[in-house]
């Protein structure tokens, strides 16, 4: 059995569970404030400090310090090893409060002077008060990468969970506590993520202390470990993160719209998330720290081996779950969101942006797993010029698209994008390796491609049939609506795929069985 599929399937629990509780959030948050502007306008306000949490948390600090810190371990001894540790520590501690106060009083002073419309005055508070979250989640950031790079992945990805709970007690809890207009209840909302970053940060600690992490200050100005994070991180924050630049970009230019889009797209891009997270960007924190091993050792065709094999889990597994999101859109949204201020007409609007998302699943995830295979090599550079040619192309999109599509036309240009950017990354790592041994994601394309037929012709009749006969109206017929045709089609997509005998498929499903084995022991 694949260690790189027990692993991430390891870590994959952990981030389901997190992910999971991201979605009840993201239900609290829908039954609270719906998609009008308000939960614009928060929502465009979280996006901007939890951003770094996207590239920091899942991508460019860990991508820049794993290789730095297991090249420490190798060959420097535990000392220098958490010397390093304590140096990024101290260094991040510096930089996230100067943002954070050069950010707050830069707000402070545009609200002061400059004249907004009511939503867009509503949105700087919001971030404002949450722009704190920035340092927490910086620290929160590179614990995780210790612990990963110490072969912890459990205990790392389940500190989300922490940041969810808080988030939804905000909610329930501290919004009554703030009045009864939603414009003053939404920034309950903000204590929220604020008190959330803290217990994330505070969750990792005891897993550090175990390893024998001790913080000690170490003056980074001079630090040779610092400067070469800093050089690596820069170009790999726009490299690693593409997508997610380009949906704080795309919202501020949605929002300027109507903010209403924001809010419908957000919805659409969380369920999105969630098969992308729950194994891409699990396999994705694995083969970093496999692949600078590799590289480290000089270890190419085992490299090359490695991202293939790893790819083609991929696309075996969220070729799936794209399909589902694409023809099972409507009744997942209606079951997740649609009570309180998420009516039906919310509904619409947030599954017809998922439809338009959903093709480009498998895409968002490669492009983490690829980029990482750069930052393995200690290149860089060439993702963040990738990148920065797609978001360009993103953003021109996007422009074009929203004012017929609103929207659907954010996704389709982030689907559109995203696929131009795996074509590139994998026309500049051919170059740079020689060769690509992906034997076993061509392999893989055809059945996976013939499966993803089946299921596509029988999920949306499926689901029609289930509608006509029991409707949408009881939790159990939207249950129905969604699990009904989703088993069904998932039953007959691993069929396809086991009859074919695809290496990939026969290992997934070898390790689910082996796991249900083990539970009923």
């Amino acid at each position: 059995m694949s260690q790189m599929l027990k692993s991430s399937g390891a870590m994959g629990v952990a981030t389901l569970t997190s992910r999971v509780l991201g979605m009840v959030r993201e239900m609290a948050y829908a039954g609270f404030m719906g998609d009008g502007p308000v939960a614009g306008a928060f929502k465009l306000a979280f996006k901007i400090p939890n951003l770094f949490r996207r590239l920091l948390g899942e991508g460019a600090l860990t991508a820049a310090f794993i290789p730095i810190f297991k090249d420490k371990e190798a060959n420097a001894g535990p000392e220098a090893m958490w010397h390093a540790a304590n140096a990024v520590t101290s260094a991040l501690v510096v930089l996230t409060t100067v943002i954070v106060g050069v950010g707050m009083l830069g707000l402070s002073v545009v609200l002061s002077v400059g004249r907004f419309s009511a939503n867009t005055t509503l949105m700087l508070e919001l971030l404002r008060m949450m722009f704190p979250y920035l340092a927490l989640v910086c620290l929160t950031a590179v614990f995780m990468g210790i612990l990963n790079a110490r072969g912890h992945f459990f205990i790392p990805a389940i500190g989300a969970a922490a940041l969810n709970v808080v988030m939804i007690a905000s909610v329930y809890l501290l919004a009554p506590q703030f009045g009864v207009r939603l414009e003053n209840q939404v920034f309950a909302l903000a204590v929220g993520v604020l008190v959330a970053g803290v217990a994330q940060a505070a969750f990792q600690l005891p897993s550090l202390r175990r390893e024998g992490f001790r913080f000690a200050w170490v003056t980074p100005w001079k630090d040779e470990t610092v400067h070469e994070v800093a050089r690596r991180m820069i170009p790999a924050t726009v490299g690693v993160a593409a997508f997610q630049i380009n949906v704080v970009l795309t919202d501020c230019v949605a929002f300027l719209v109507d903010p209403q889009i924001v809010a419908s797209f957000d919805y659409a891009v969380r369920l999105m998330e969630l098969p992308q997270g729950v194994f891409g960007i699990s396999l994705a924190t694995y083969l970093l720290t496999s692949l600078s091993g590799l590289a480290a050792e000089k270890k190419f065709p085992e490299f090359r081996a490695t991202l293939g094999q790893g790819l083609s889990y991929l696309v075996v597994i969220n070729s799936l779950a794209a399909v589902l999101l694409l023809f099972l859109a409507e009744p997942i949204v209606r079951l997740l969101f649609e009570r309180g201020a998420f009516g039906p007409e919310s509904t619409q609007r947030a599954a017809l942006a998922l439809q338009c998302l959903a093709p480009g699943l498998v895409a968002f995830s490669m492009v983490n797993i690829l980029a990482r295979a750069f930052y393995a090599l200690g290149d860089t550079h060439t993702p963040m010029r990738v990148s920065v040619f797609c978001l360009g192309a993103n953003l021109l999109l996007s422009v074009l698209f929203i004012s017929d599509l609103r929207q659907a036309g954010l996704g389709l240009a982030n689907s559109i994008t995203s696929c131009l950017n795996v074509w590139l990354l994998l026309r500049a790592l051919r170059k740079k390796l020689g060769t690509l041994e992906l034997i076993e994601v061509k392999r893989s394309l055809k059945p996976v491609l013939a499966a993803s037929i089946v299921v596509s012709i029988l999920a949306w009749p499926g689901y029609n049939a289930w509608d006509t006969q029991f409707g949408h109206a009881t939790l159990a017929a939207k249950l129905g609506g969604v699990f009904v045709p989703a088993i069904l089609t998932t039953a007959l997509y691993w069929a396809v795929l086991w009859a074919d005998k695809l290496p990939a498929a026969m290992e997934v499903a070898a390790l689910i069985q082996k796991k249900l084995r083990r539970s009923r022991e």
